[in-house]
């Protein structure tokens, strides 16, 4: 009994150790493979639901803080209403005009047909006192430039040379595009802005976001120099009693005819 008894415990023996040596093999060579786990739609989508929702938070950017001061008068504080939104924006109203989001939208429609007013007249200014006279006597006319080549205004006179109908016609114009602009402006129309009549027969108006403001800016700056100009004009003619043109004539007529009339004028001698 006891030499079965030995037998009995010496197979166990032999099949506790291959089996330790089997599962010592197995796990070794789990080591050297790369474990095999199961994505399950449901965790797919969570994992692209948080990924998308940290790219949101990403994107989202704080409001920008807005400057005490003026940048255009650094010793002034910043207008409330000025908050640098519209193009052109330099936090300048000393005089405090605009005090609400509509007043400063108001203005800003106001301030951008004069611009372009002054834009036009700022170019027809030089421009009639250099061709009126010619133009006039090419159609047998009467030219309205005074003694002194200065173009008709308020302080120069000579309004009434001006035909009737020119007027008319002027004013007519201006009080159609006036009440479509006021049309365009209550129409709750999300893409307006002031001055925005859509006009833009030559398709220049860029299509991207920053070149619109771009060229928003380039027409407000060129605006205000034109109105400065215009300004400037009248009150050189008043005082100097001589037509702009012949005040600078090196930016209107051909160098050969600019020192000739600097040699007669005893600038050049």
């Amino acid at each position: 009994f006891s030499q079965h008894k030995y037998q009995f415990f010496n197979l166990i023996m032999k099949f506790a150790m291959k089996s330790f040596i089997l599962l010592s093999l197995s796990v070794g060579a789990s080591a050297f493979t790369t474990p095999q786990t199961k994505v399950h739609r449901g965790t797919l989508f969570i994992s692209s639901e948080s990924v998308s929702t940290d790219v949101f938070e990403e994107e989202i950017s704080p409001e920008p803080i807005l400057p005490e001061m003026s940048e255009s008068m650094p010793f002034m504080v910043r207008p409330a209403a000025l908050t640098g939104e519209l193009p052109g924006d330099v936090g300048f109203d000393p005089l405090g005009f605009a005090k609400s989001q509509e007043d400063l939208m108001n203005y800003r429609e106001a301030e951008v047909k004069h611009a372009r007013l002054a834009m036009l007249a700022a170019a027809g200014w030089p421009i009639s006192e250099v061709f009126d006279k010619k133009i006039a006597a090419a159609f047998g006319l009467t030219a309205i430039l005074d003694a002194g080549d200065r173009a008709p205004s308020v302080l120069n006179g000579g309004l009434g040379k001006v035909s009737p109908i020119y007027w008319v016609i002027c004013l007519g114009a201006a009080a159609a595009v006036d009440f479509y602009g006021i049309s365009k402006s209550r129409s709750n129309d999300a893409s307006y802005f002031p001055g925005n009549l859509g006009f833009d027969p030559l398709g220049v108006y860029p299509k991207d976001k920053d070149g619109q403001l771009r060229m928003q800016l380039a027409e407000i700056k060129n605006g205000r120099l034109a109105m400065i100009a215009i300004f400037a004009f009248a009150i050189q003619e008043f005082v100097s009693k001589v037509g702009i043109v012949d005040e600078t004539p090196l930016f209107f007529f051909p160098l050969g005819q600019t020192l000739k009339m600097y040699t007669n004028s005893g600038y050049i001698q």
